[in-house]
């Protein structure tokens, strides 16, 4: 995770999805530079990068839009680095399969998580 790369993430640790984007960079050898955001006091970095949802993880990329949203991003990384440790199926049927389960897992599995890991952290 250098500093100068053409790619950067914006993210805070803790995240679950960081750290999904953090394990496609790394399983693909993409280096990249890590923002280390805190959202307490959001930057004009992530304001400007991600002004509908103001979240991480957001990915810059050289001088494209920014991405937000950890499955985009991994989408993204899957297509401009195709034949690097390929994350998502070729086939249409596969990769429909893997947005269902994706989002089945972001809409219902996280969020009772994290219901539960607020209620008994505060």
């Amino acid at each position: 995770m250098r500093k100068n790369c053409e790619i950067k993430l914006i993210g805070t640790p803790p995240s679950p999805y960081v750290n999904r984007v953090q394990f496609v960079l790394n399983l693909k050898s993409i280096e990249y530079e890590y923002i280390e955001e805190n959202l307490a006091c959001k930057s004009e970095l992530l304001l400007a990068s991600n002004p509908v949802y103001k979240k991480v993880p957001v990915l810059l990329h050289a001088n494209k839009p920014p991405i937000p949203e950890s499955l985009i991003i991994i989408e993204y990384l899957d297509e401009i680095y195709p034949d690097i440790h390929p994350i998502l199926p070729s086939d249409p049927l596969g990769r429909a399969n893997n947005h269902f389960w994706a989002n089945y897992i972001d809409t219902k599995v996280s969020r009772r998580l994290h219901k539960f890991f607020w209620k008994h952290l505060t």
